[in-house]
């Protein structure tokens, strides 16, 4: 559970959430202006009531009665007038402060480095941009505005009941410090349960998160009984975090109700009182105003507790956004070089790096690409072959040592001209669920459907797109489901090749295809390294025959370097490798 903090309301991020409003000032005074008028319209009907009883009526004046009555309509008109652009306005301004803050989010989310990602739920982080934000807005259009307005029309009530009769007005304020108190340990609890509330719903979010993801592992190792069990007792946990709002709820507002009903019931009896004891002839019109006055004075109590559980529920959202908004985890990206194009050459020395702290997966390794060659990398899992393409993309940053393309280190270049030159094909291929085509060129509007058909024909896949329904304009689905891994490949191969790069990463593209796919992402290889540096990294030795170079890891260490034909009369490791993956194949 995330450490919010522990007061009931927080002046400090209050205000930085303020300062969101600043673009729409005019909105925010104009809600503020319908919030005093609503106070001022709310008073009034007790006011005209009182002189229609005391005057038109008890003085039998027919004309006084018809204009208190025609003041009233027209008060009640301003009041629905009042009420709808509040209510209206309120809302647009919570929904554009969190449409503002929820771009801000992904923006920020989307400069992170991957070590975040590595280290954060995904369950949580869709919370946060989600769920979240919307308990934001209600800030604004459920919790401050509204608490506002209603604390004006309380303060205008307590005003005119001491201008009508401060004997009454005392009797009634003397049961406000019961209710106020109550209001008080209301808010404290409903602070801390929120906060549960809160920490219940990121970890329920993020188990259903995992589980669908995953759901073929859940399946086919039968855990469908255990994870069944599992988010049966999350979800219990997130029953009895509402049960504990709901409970307080419970108990507040029958109080609270109470107490409103023990302050008629003394104004009813003190009035009487006064008017049978002939005291006051007057007296009627002030008792049925003080009924409404009371209603306007403790009501808005239940209502101001009631609107303050939504402002901590938001205040508690707004904290954990902020503390994402506010996470130090970009990569720097201070480079101010901007190439329309690179040769290719590639250079690492003495890099050295680890994903965790005094853990290095990569202890001092040098080597150098020159442009138009292709290189390959080879060695076992955990060896840190597709590290070393997370570091030449800066996906994360290494501990010293430098990388360079075309002579310049990466860091001197802005990261988008870096990126740009450099395409991957994983193994693991996520397309979006979208369209062929729009899977390839990502919506980049230099990317026509005529530069995708020309590629798709270029690399040899052109039949392959042409057999699915609708072409490049097939719907692939949520992670391209609808394709096989194969077709995933030759999708991912072809989104390489429309972007021209300079630099071609290629990590496992071979792995887990069929026969057919296989053949064609070959000829999609050679046709798509051409001419440019190439980065290959498999498990297939067979695949890398025709490689320039081959790099040997073991370790986080290049042990051996060479082509083909000369890594294997070395007869080193590169040499076990190949003959124990080839007697491997003979086997099979």
């Amino acid at each position: 559970m995330d450490k919010d903090s522990g007061k009931a309301f927080d002046s400090r991020l209050f205000k930085r959430l303020l300062a969101h409003t600043r673009p729409y000032k005019v909105t925010f005074y104009g809600v503020a202006l319908a919030a005093i008028l609503l106070s001022g319209f709310a008073v009034l009907t007790p006011i005209l009531l009182r002189e229609i009883i005391d005057g038109a009526i008890k003085e039998t004046n027919p004309d006084l009665l018809l204009k208190l009555t025609v003041a009233m309509l027209v008060v009640l008109l301003g009041q629905v007038i009042s009420q709808l652009c509040f209510n209206y306005y309120a809302n647009w301004l919570g929904e554009s402060v969190i449409r503002d803050v929820r771009i801000n989010l992904f923006k920020k989310m989307l400069g992170f480095r991957m070590k975040y990602f590595d280290n954060s739920s995904l369950g949580v982080l869709v919370t946060r941009a989600v769920a979240d934000m919307q308990r934001i807005g209600e800030i604004f259009s459920q919790g401050f505005f509204t608490i506002v307005a209603d604390l004006l029309k309380m303060a205008v009530a307590a005003v005119v009941m001491l201008v009508f009769n401060w004997k009454l007005a005392l009797l009634v304020f003397a049961l406000l410090p019961i209710i106020l108190y109550a209001t008080r340990l209301f808010q404290k609890a409903m602070k801390g349960a929120f906060t549960e509330v809160r920490a219940q719903v990121s970890n329920l979010n993020s188990f259903v998160q995992e589980r669908i993801t995953g759901m073929k592992i859940v399946q086919l190792f039968t855990r469908e009984r255990i994870e069944s069990e599992k988010f049966r007792e999350i979800n219990e946990k997130h029953q009895n975090a509402w049960l504990k709002t709901v409970w307080y709820n419970s108990i507040f507002f029958p109080v609270a109700e109470i107490v409103s009903s023990l302050a008629v019931g003394l104004i009813v009896w003190y009035g009487g009182l006064q008017n049978v004891a002939g005291i006051t002839d007057d007296i009627a019109g002030t008792v049925f105003a003080f009924i409404m006055l009371i209603e306007m004075l403790f009501r808005p109590l239940r209502q101001i507790a009631d609107k303050f559980n939504t402002l901590q529920m938001g205040m508690v959202a707004a904290n954990r956004v902020f503390k994402i908004l506010d996470t130090d985890s970009n990569i720097a990206d201070e480079g101010t070089m901007v190439k329309e194009s690179v040769r290719g050459d590639i250079s690492f020395k003495d890099v050295r790096f680890g994903y965790v702290a005094d853990e290095a997966v990569l202890h001092g390794i040098s080597f150098n690409v020159k442009a138009g060659e292709t290189i390959a990398i080879v060695g076992a899992t955990g060896a840190g072959k597709s590290t070393i393409i997370n570091l030449l993309n800066r996906f994360y940053e290494i501990w010293s040592g430098t990388i360079t393309i075309d002579g310049v280190d990466i860091k001197d270049y802005t990261l988008a001209s870096l990126r740009s030159h450099i395409a991957i094909v994983l193994q693991d291929v996520f397309l979006f669920a979208d369209t062929i085509a729009n899977n390839i060129s990502l919506k980049n509007p230099k990317v026509t459907l005529s530069d995708i058909e020309e590629a798709a024909e270029a690399i040899g896949i052109d039949a392959f797109v042409g057999s699915l329904p609708g072409g490049f304009t097939y719907n692939v689905k949520e992670r391209g489901t609808m394709l096989s891994s194969g077709q995933r490949q030759l999708i991912a191969f072809l989104r390489a090749y429309v972007s021209h790069p300079s630099i071609l990463v290629l990590d496992e593209a071979t792995s887990s295809v069929d026969t057919y796919s296989e053949q064609l992402i070959q000829r999609a290889t050679e046709k798509i390294t051409q001419n440019r540096t190439s980065i290959v990294i498999a498990h297939r030795l067979a695949t890398i025959k025709k490689a320039d170079k081959i790099l040997v890891m073991q370790a986080g260490q290049i042990v051996e370097m060479g082509t083909h034909k000369e890594l294997l009369k070395k007869g080193g490791y590169y040499s076990k490798l190949y003959e124990a993956q080839f007697l491997a194949e003979e086997v099979a």
